[in-house]
């Protein structure tokens, strides 16, 4: 290698953490599927959540800075995730929220619980410390971007904000994202292909001993004669190693090396999960798909442990309509007992999105060389075809 060669190689060690910060955020392969693992179901065209029609995601990710974790400098491994179920539309669409395992925050679940609403256009996703700043910078954005300035609609401040922690991986205490980064990743919210792995709020996350983070897909489904799709978007922080199972597979038991490498152990994560679907739906539908998460869940080997903050909300796109003067609200819905497709869907769109954010997620080191490695897609395809899931 020359003089040169080195010198920019040197360069991109002391900045490379900056510039992968400021990556485009778009598709991460290869995916779960694209390995060969046996998954149930018929995905849509992106397999991820914004195969759903007018749903948008966007990211912010945070990657500065390395050693010994100084409080308000570093290192930051964190982010933003943004949902917007609408595009950059206001609306109110149904919803249903689940809690499997509470040790974990969902802002606005009241406000959903009591109208069967989502409040505002956008969901985040983000650090548990973090969750202050993209509520209000969700709320502001939406009173910037819907309202005329006159209107007083209170919705704006019950934006709907979910958290997994990332802290002794990254300075959470820091304090690190901020208003202009929630902006960024709503002001980019796009459909079509989306980043997996180490990016948004998922940057600085776990699943199962491996790196983990975001990962997302989806399933078109059939309702006489009528064709629907339901996504999932996941932001994985949970599970013990012994525990991973993929295609029913023992994984976690066939690799038990490249185990984090931690300062101070952590406790059990956090499972945050959105899903969305174009069926019209009433919001206890909603709330009884929620619930279907937790066996997509269960599908990789979870049983939700005690500090695991497990909790999921479902909404559609298919909004109700109101009278001129909003004294009457008509709903078109399907009965709740063909609701099977979708409860089906969502188990295995859950299950598949937690697999694409272990796939996708890349080994990553944090505050005092911390390391949480990348599951090794060789291994993982020879234990499979060991156990006869994945052909020779």
């Amino acid at each position: 290698m020359n003089n040169l060669s080195s010198f920019l190689v040197s360069l991109l060690t002391l900045i490379g953490f900056s510039l992968f910060a400021q990556a485009p955020e778009t598709e991460s392969t290869p995916r779960a599927r694209d390995l060969g693992i046996p998954f149930e179901g018929e995905p849509g065209t992106f397999n991820n959540i914004t195969d759903v029609p007018g749903v948008e995601v966007g990211y912010k990710t945070l990657i500065e800075g390395e050693g010994d974790l100084v409080v308000g400098k570093g290192p930051v491994r964190t982010g933003v995730t943004v949902i917007l179920p609408l595009g950059k539309k206001n609306g109110r669409v149904p919803a249903g929220i689940f809690s499997l395992n509470g040790d974990g925050e969902l802002t606005g679940s009241h406000f959903i619980n009591d109208y069967g609403l989502l409040p505002g256009a956008a969901i985040g996703i983000t650090n548990t410390n973090s969750v202050g700043i993209v509520h209000d910078a969700i709320g502001e954005w939406q009173y910037q971007q819907f309202s005329d300035q006159t209107l007083e609609d209170f919705s704006f401040g019950l934006p709907v904000v979910g958290e997994t922690w990332d802290g002794g991986f990254n300075d959470i205490y820091g304090f690190h994202v901020k208003k202009e980064h929630v902006f960024e990743a709503l002001d980019s919210a796009k459909s079509g292909a989306i980043k997996e792995g180490n990016v948004g709020g998922g940057t600085g996350m776990w699943l199962y001993g491996f790196k983990g983070g975001t990962g997302s897909s989806s399933r078109k489904i059939m309702i006489d004669s009528t064709s629907y799709t339901v996504g999932v978007l996941a932001q994985t922080n949970f599970g013990r190693r012994d525990e991973l199972l993929v295609a029913g597979v023992p994984v976690g038991k066939e690799i038990q090396d490249l185990q984090p490498i931690f300062r101070d152990p952590r406790a059990d994560g956090s499972l945050i999960v959105i899903v969305a679907t174009d069926a019209p739906l009433l919001p206890n539908y909603l709330t009884q798909v929620a619930k279907r998460v937790s066996l997509g869940m269960a599908r990789t080997g979870s049983s939700s442990g005690n500090s695991s903050g497990d909790i999921f909300l479902a909404f559609s796109t298919a909004e109700p309509t109101f009278n001129d003067e909003y004294t009457e609200m008509q709903w078109k819905v399907i009965p709740k007992w063909h609701l099977d497709p979708i409860y089906k869907a969502t188990v295995h769109a859950t299950e598949e999105a937690i697999i694409n954010a272990l796939v996708a997620a890349e080994t990553l080191s944090g505050a005092y060389g911390n390391t949480m490695y990348e599951c090794p897609e060789e291994r993982l395809i020879e234990i499979l075809k060991k156990y006869n899931r994945i052909d020779d």
